[in-house]
């Protein structure tokens, strides 16, 4: 092919070489743009953990990236599956549901820090890790929603335990087998199904909204005293560092 104006040939070769290039550009253009995006949400969740004195490591920027993604869209986030049995509303505003949970397998880490703002955030963390590459798998397992916390209780129900259980819900391909934790700290626990009651709630969780919630749930519930009534749990449905979280507080039916 000649180029005009007495210009030399262009070969096949040269064509190639010139796609190749704008390819690497694009390639690297795109890679930068990833880098630059994990930065600001390490920076953002750097802020929000601030606050809660907690400190959030540089090596999370990665698992940060992929799980607000969803591992770059290949991934949906996958609720945990429930039967609502009945529900009791007042005036358009769901009071509370009776829900029938099945059987399933937990990825859980049980934190110990001096708030429970800093148990779920570095219990999270960890978890983070897990579902980002940090097991046998060695792959991206996919988000599922909601992340629970399991709480205690005193006798009068007015002070949290240290102790705070954060668990996800391995999600339905790997509930078979699944991938074991790189982390010792996580552990695998098969959850027996269970009839749980629920109430919507959002904001900040921490200790004192928490037993708020508990304190709510327990005056609108018709049979509060069926339930469990020294452990509770708090589902999140976003993650910690949201600025509107969308929660629930959850009582277990006694056996």
């Amino acid at each position: 092919m000649s180029g005009g104006g007495g210009g030399g040939l262009i070969s096949l070769d040269d064509l190639e070489s010139v796609s190749e290039e704008q390819l690497s550009d694009s390639a690297e253009d795109e890679h930068e743009e990833m880098v630059e995006e994990q930065d600001r949400l390490l920076n953002y969740w750097t802020d929000v953990a601030r606050g809660h004195q907690v400190d959030v490591p540089a090596d999370m920027a990665e698992p940060i990236q992929q799980i607000t993604s969803n591992n770059d869209g290949r991934h949906t986030r996958e609720k945990v599956p429930y039967t609502l049995i009945t529900r009791k509303e007042k005036c358009g505003e769901v009071l509370w549901e009776k829900r029938q949970y099945e059987k399933a397998n937990w990825a859980c880490i049980t934190v110990y820090e001096d708030t429970y703002e800093q148990s779920i955030c570095y219990g999270f963390m960890k978890i983070m890790k897990y579902i980002c590459q940090q097991n046998s798998a060695g792959s991206y397992l996919g988000m599922t929603i909601p992340i629970v916390t399991v709480v205690r209780t005193d006798d009068m129900h007015t002070t949290l335990s240290r102790a705070v259980t954060v668990a996800y819900y391995l999600p339905t391909s790997h509930q078979s087998d699944p991938p074991r934790p790189s982390d010792p700290e996580i552990v695998i626990e098969h959850w027996p199904g269970t009839i749980i009651y629920s109430r919507p709630f959002t904001g900040a969780t921490n200790e004192l909204s928490i037993i708020g919630e508990i304190s709510g749930l327990a005056e609108v519930l018709d049979s509060s005293a069926v339930c469990v009534n020294d452990s509770f749990i708090v589902a999140g449905y976003t993650n910690p560092a949201a600025v509107n979280r969308q929660n629930e507080i959850w009582f277990h039916e006694r056996p």
